[in-house]
């Protein structure tokens, strides 16, 4: 691991353009909710319950340690004033805003960049990352069709067919038809029990340190079998397993084949057999539709993968702990405590994300993972930021946290990649000085 060297204060340092050297990729690996439309699974997170506090002061609130983050090339150059840079110094002025402003390796304008704050649903771009670099941009999840061993004989299943996911976080009507239509192909005629839901896949939590009690009506059950991004007619649904069952039961009658009992949800055995197995539409693409509508209860589902896979459990705590391995190994030390951004108490600066964005933005996957945000006029900047390039991820919570960052293209043709990280204002103002920073940055030569 390079040496990390501490950037202590960075307090409105607009930089110089210095072109990217030919060892950008290896400099940048060294350091290496959004306010969302009106929905269940919005990250905005409600107004506080009277008498229950909310943290939102941290002792990570203040510059990072010297183990941190590594500079940039230039950290450690004179800060030549520039009209752009002064204009957005005024824009802050006093209040708790973080701001890093990146074009390839070259930091141009920072204010309290390595002060650490919470991410609200920017920490969804942190599990997009890890799971486009540990899952691969074409991963297809799989939802199968299973049985007891030595249960299927000459068409007949003596006994249960299991629906068995894996997290799946958009298994829908469609895909039970199509699993039915498997088991159908399959010369299946006749199961004697039951169309079961499995609900042993993932932990069934959803919980996090630093969630406020209202959180739960922006997230989910994130499950490993879900059905209808887990929502019902009346808001989030506790049961999925079951609706699920019941939609291939559904299906498989009205392909023929003969259900002797009705569908129900239990924790399956280990010694289950697949038959058939149905796959999600690839992660990139579920991502996209995660990041642009700013959905929690994807979110935390798709950590669950990574928790299952590489972190011992897929659970909340198991997702965010191989989140925080992931960012560890690639020079970050960040708090993560959930993948949605829900928790007031997840930490990272400005001047981290920005170096992870433009990381990003060479690996195979990096322009997937950018035109996975949303671009003004689209999800979560449907009424901001019209006629600039750019592609960003919002973020809100309650008590005055908000967020955005991402890529900008600026009038020269470059790319900039920005993250600017606010607390203590109100939801409005926040937007407003947001944009007018992001504008402010796009004009500049």
């Amino acid at each position: 691991m390079p040496n990390r060297v501490m950037m202590r204060n960075m307090r409105s340092r607009h930089l110089a353009h210095r072109p990217p050297t030919a060892l950008l990729a290896a400099l940048v690996l060294a350091a290496c909710v959004s306010a969302g439309p009106s929905s269940p699974a919005s990250s905005v997170q409600p107004a506080p319950t009277p008498g229950v506090p909310v943290p939102t002061v941290d002792p990570t609130d203040a510059p990072a340690s010297p183990s941190t983050v590594a500079p940039s090339p230039d950290a450690g150059g004179v800060a030549s004033a520039t009209q752009w840079g002064q204009a957005i110094d005024r824009l802050i002025g006093s209040r708790q805003i973080s701001v890093a402003v990146r074009v390839g390796s070259t930091l141009t304008y920072a204010h309290l960049a390595d002060v650490r704050r919470a991410p609200a649903s920017n920490e969804k771009l942190l599990l997009s990352m890890t799971a486009l670099a540990e899952l691969g941009p074409d991963y297809r999840i799989p939802t199968e069709g299973s049985v007891e061993p030595g249960t299927l004989r000459r068409g007949v299943v003596h006994g249960d067919l299991w629906v068995v996911g894996h997290g799946d976080p958009e298994f829908d009507g469609v895909d039970a038809r199509a699993l039915a239509a498997k088991v159908h192909a399959d010369g299946v005629r006749r199961i004697t029990g039951s169309v079961v839901g499995d609900t042993a896949g993932f932990v069934r939590d959803r919980h996090a340190p630093g969630w406020h009690p209202m959180a739960l009506d922006n997230v989910g059950l994130p499950t490993a079998l879900s059905f209808d991004h887990n929502i019902g007619p009346s808001g989030f649904v506790m049961n999925p397993e079951l609706r699920a069952a019941r939609a291939v039961t559904a299906a498989l009658r009205a392909d023929g084949v003969i259900v002797g009992a009705p569908a129900r949800a239990a924790a399956a055995s280990g010694s289950l057999r697949s038959v058939v197995a149905v796959r999600s539409a690839p992660l990139a693409g579920i991502l996209r539709r995660q990041n642009i509508n700013s959905d929690n209860t994807d979110a935390e589902t798709l950590s669950k993968i990574l928790g299952a896979r590489f972190g011992g459990e897929g659970s909340i705590a198991g997702g965010a702990s191989v989140i925080r391995a992931w960012l560890h190994d690639h020079g970050v030390d960040a708090r993560v405590l959930d993948a949605s951004g829900l928790s007031y108490r997840n930490r990272i600066s400005p001047l981290a994300l920005t170096r992870l964005l433009a990381w990003a933005l060479h690996r195979s996957w990096g322009g997937l993972l950018r035109t996975s945000l949303p671009a003004p006029g689209e999800g979560t900047l449907a009424s901001r930021l019209s006629g600039v390039a750019l592609r960003a991820k919002t973020g809100t919570l309650a008590q005055g946290i908000s967020a955005l960052s991402g890529y900008l293209r600026l009038r020269n043709g470059r790319t900039a990649t920005f993250s600017i990280l606010s607390q203590g204002l109100a939801k409005d103002d926040a937007q407003r000085i947001e944009d007018a920073i992001v504008r402010k940055v796009a004009s500049k030569a």
